[in-house]
């Protein structure tokens, strides 16, 4: 077993190289760009050593590259592979029917095939796959894992990274990322995996017509929908529906729920960006899709300039993000931090609670170290306990999912962190840009 990160040998690295390129492309699983780019690499020794140098790294986070051929690089070999590990953990702690997977993506490069893939291994592995037929963002992943009781949920996306990236996040049954010690587990399995002989795999269409794949009903998504509008606030208050908002989901997959999260909330008032309403592998109007900077921004910006909107939001590709721009009053808008957002949001939903008569008696928020400590002393002024967690969303998912063993979930009223994730509610266990 090689340790994680470790540098391969110039040795090592030729066998490796001379293995995929002769079988890469007899593969049960192939695509003709690993085939081609090996190929056209065989006599440049730089570029085989960075695509064979070490073997992406499998962590909390899953995988996560560069597209390309190579062990050092997301392609359909190396999203397999760890889709076996994934499998061989499932039915190492799982047993009978509790074996099911959900599967999405979103709108990067080689996402729907990464997905078809992963699909296809726990299939021939006996697993039951649950794959979404459009692209979903990963919160609607979260929530499918808990509503159709999943052992484990995989989102094939690069959250906010360039295009060149894509990756493979895995999540456990509770919905939420999983665990450093669950990572560790899946990473000893994967490092026994040989991706050319080890791998279990059927063909897609015939795992389909078996009943092994199933794609998730509508109906999951309408739940996920109404969830999501449940976490409203505002109570007997009245609101501007008709304040003139600019939405742009920056190529990604939160147009749909979006927009139809706030359409059936009553906002009419809504102009999206055209040039990145529909998805584009790369994001050619915005070569960093991440809400957190203004160069992500500008074109929506642009927009409200002309129809002089209160309010500029967008979420990143996978929409688990979301950032927020204000109208200055002097013709320009303010780009809001993610550490802004969130006391904006926390102080909001304490005093609408208070005003609702829906704060619970002991309520608690959460949020990760490296966030605004002005966050905390607002919650202290509302009578409300601040849990700091380290760095990562997912532990303020595993902090909901205390909660709920306790029997307290509905004490959870908020959690954030400084790069734009924020969760109102408990429907999912990771930020939700919905």
């Amino acid at each position: 077993m090689i340790s994680k990160n470790t540098l391969l040998t110039d040795e090592q690295i030729r066998i490796n190289f001379q293995r995929w390129l002769c079988q890469a492309e007899c593969s049960d699983i192939s695509d003709p760009d690993v085939v081609k780019e090996l190929n056209a690499i065989k006599d440049d020794r730089e570029k085989i050593r960075k695509a064979f140098c070490r073997n992406l790294t499998f962590g909390t986070g899953g995988l996560r590259g560069i597209i390309g051929a190579g062990t050092n690089c997301m392609n359909v070999h190396t999203v397999a592979g760890a889709s076996q590990g994934v499998a061989e953990h499932i039915k190492r702690h799982v047993s009978g029917e509790g074996g099911r997977v959900a599967v999405s993506y979103d709108s990067r490069r080689k996402s729907q095939l990464f997905a078809r893939i992963a699909c296809s291994v726990f299939a021939a592995n006996g697993l039951k796959v649950y794959l979404f037929p459009r692209m979903m963002p990963t919160p609607c992943l979260s929530f499918a894992v808990r509503s159709l009781q999943c052992a484990a949920g995989i989102m094939i996306t690069a959250s906010h990274n360039p295009c060149q990236y894509n990756g493979y996040k895995v999540y456990g049954s509770d919905g939420c990322q999983i665990t450093p010690e669950t990572a560790e587990e899946i990473y000893e399995e994967i490092a026994k995996i040989d991706v050319f002989a080890d791998v279990r795999t059927e063909d897609f269409e015939r795992s389909c017509r078996k009943g092994m794949i199933d794609y998730v009903s509508e109906q999951v998504h309408t739940e996920f929908i109404e969830a999501v509008k449940k976490e409203s606030v505002l109570g007997s208050k009245e609101a501007d529906r008709g304040i003139p908002i600019v939405y742009t989901p920056l190529n990604g997959t939160g147009c749909e729920p979006v927009l139809r999260v706030l359409k059936e909330s009553g906002y009419y008032n809504i102009t999206v960006v055209k040039e990145q309403q529909e998805e584009d592998e790369n994001f050619s109007t915005c070569s960093y899709p991440n809400p957190e900077i203004r160069e992500a921004m500008i074109l929506g910006i642009e927009y409200a300039k002309r129809k002089n909107a209160a309010l500029v939001l967008a979420t990143d590709p996978d929409c688990d993000r979301a950032g927020a721009a204000v109208n200055d009053g002097q013709g320009d808008y303010v780009l809001l931090s993610g550490n802004e957002t969130g006391i904006l949001l926390l102080d909001y939903i304490c005093r609408q609670r208070i005003a609702n008569g829906t704060m619970p008696e002991h309520p608690i928020a959460v949020k990760t170290i490296v966030t605004t400590e002005l966050g905390q002393r607002i919650a202290a002024y509302y009578g409300v306990e601040t849990i700091n967690v380290l760095t990562g969303f997912k532990f303020i998912g595993e902090q909901v999912s205390c909660l709920e063993a306790e029997g307290r979930v509905e004490d959870f009223i908020f959690g954030y962190e400084e790069s734009c994730g924020y969760l109102s509610g408990t429907y999912v266990r990771d930020k939700d840009g919905v």
